[in-house]
């Protein structure tokens, strides 16, 4: 299947560029580009794209506002953003990710890594590194005010379920804790999915966040 991208970037040198490395790959096509957040929002909607690559500072409608309006609306909720800047700062990753961003990647991105990047986001999965998931989460999660549900919510969980959230805030991928708990990697998938489902949360990256504001694992627990 051929991964449907949408740039979004004031520069138009940093879109012809990302568009470049993106045309090696046979199973990646750029479907549009956006100078700004508004414009992002548009196409978004009518190019339908897998994947957008979405500056943060932009003139107007940044890309965290962006990202925000995307995720949240029915048409264009099966959108992935992952986020680009030149600013690899603990702020922004993190109202990236509470903005509704399945991942964060900086400009100066290695080709190989960008063309990987696509296509695992595009796939599902979360694109945060243990590292950025420890030190990132766990030092603002626990500056927000706790939403009056998440104990709830998170009571909706069996034991098990419990367990396996808990790995995945700590930066764990589904090999690891299948190692961890002993059963096979694609029972921990299940797992995970099951509690996505239950807690509501868009994918594994709001599911990390969700457990850090549950109080269900503690910065640098």
């Amino acid at each position: 299947m051929t991964i449907k991208v949408l740039l979004v970037d004031d520069q138009a040198l940093v879109r012809a560029g990302f568009r470049s490395l993106l045309a090696r790959s046979r199973d990646i096509t750029v479907v549009g580009e956006a100078a700004d957040g508004a414009e992002a929002v548009r196409l978004a909607a009518s190019a339908r794209p897998d994947v957008i690559l979405m500056d943060i500072r932009m003139p107007g409608t940044d890309g965290i506002t962006a990202t925000r309006r995307i995720v949240a609306d029915p048409a264009t909720a099966g959108c992935r953003v992952v986020i680009l800047t030149t600013f690899d700062t603990d702020d922004h990753v993190f109202a990236a990710l509470r903005a509704g961003a399945s991942g964060f990647l900086t400009k100066e991105v290695e080709p190989t890594e960008l063309r990987r990047a696509v296509a695992a986001v595009a796939a599902g999965d979360a694109l945060l590194s243990p590292g950025v998931t420890r030190r990132v989460i766990g030092q603002f999660a626990h500056r927000q005010d706790l939403a009056p549900d998440t104990g709830r919510r998170m009571a909706t969980l069996t034991t098990r379920e419990l367990e396996v959230v808990r790995l995945v805030a700590r930066g764990l991928s589904n090999d690891q804790i299948a190692e961890r708990l002993v059963i096979s990697p694609l029972t921990a998938k299940t797992h995970i999915t099951r509690a996505i489902a239950k807690l509501e949360v868009r994918d594994r990256v709001q599911l990390v966040i969700l457990a850090y504001e549950s109080g269900l694992i503690r910065p640098g627990g």
